[in-house]
């Protein structure tokens, strides 16, 4: 299940975008499917290993289009490894609120992103984060090593955003219906995967992102202004003065994450 909207995105075919803290691919797997080359990039070797051999499968069974290149890069978003102005656009979803520096990696990806590309950043939105962290000290660092560091309320994010070059623009929020799904995790135990509330649950939201039925898409629709778990925040690096493409060429460099 997707976090980030497309259409607000403007993703096009033969664009450059970068999938920061890809994980298992979701949003870098949409993207090469629109026709977009994707640099998919985490500090994971493992997930990287993993949305490799996915991006293989994709291609031999035909669901990439012709001449569309996917790559994954193990690499941290505080030194990135590509040149100045490389991307048409950035994906950094669920990334940012695991960083001591986030303000470092906001600076990173405003380097990397070309005039007139466009950033979606993802992080938890503030309430349903904050009813995790008051539930369950373990949910949230340092108990949980390398789990989230910071609850990001709307307008420091875009605030942040702001201090590093970029310009904010619309938000919106997503996934209502899994905001209670972490509340029960939380309340049991976050290990406690046998409980029947948790059990029951998971299964349901699984038949849910499998079915993706009219009643709990507009649910979750109406749901996601008050419950949505996660807060998506669109940020454009203005673009050069006088040019006429606002995107600028610059290849950027890859390579494929190490089997």
């Amino acid at each position: 299940m997707l976090t980030v909207d497309y259409d607000r995105l403007g993703i096009r075919r033969g664009m450059r975008v970068l999938d920061l803290g890809a994980g298992f691919g979701r949003h870098a797997f949409a993207t090469a499917a629109k026709g977009a080359h994707v640099i998919a990039t985490d500090l994971a070797i493992d997930e990287m290993r993993s949305t490799k051999d996915t991006f293989a499968a994709m291609h031999v069974d035909g669901q990439l289009p012709p001449g569309i290149s996917a790559t994954c890069i193990q690499a941290d978003g505080g030194r990135l490894p590509f040149p100045d102005r490389c991307f048409d656009r950035i994906i950094a979803s669920e990334v940012l609120e695991h960083v001591p520096d986030d303000l470092g990696v906001m600076a990173e990806l405003f380097r990397v992103l070309a005039p007139g590309g466009r950033l979606a950043a993802t992080v938890p939105a503030a309430i349903p984060e904050q009813i995790c962290w008051w539930l369950n000290d373990d949910y949230h660092a340092p108990a949980a090593v390398g789990g989230h560091v910071r609850i990001y309320h709307k307008p420091e994010l875009r605030t942040k955003l702001a201090s590093v070059g970029f310009v904010p623009a619309e938000s919106h929020r997503s996934h209502a219906l899994h905001s209670p799904y972490w509340w029960l995790k939380c309340a049991v135990g976050l290990e406690n995967d046998t409980n029947p509330l948790v059990k029951a649950y998971l299964k349901f939201l699984t038949w849910d992102i499998t079915n993706a039925p009219p009643l709990t898409r507009r649910a979750d629709r109406l749901l996601n202004p008050i419950l949505g778990k996660s807060l998506v925040m669109y940020a454009d690096r203005p673009a050069m003065a006088g040019a006429v493409d606002p995107i600028v060429p610059t290849p950027c460099a890859a390579a494929v994450c190490a089997s």
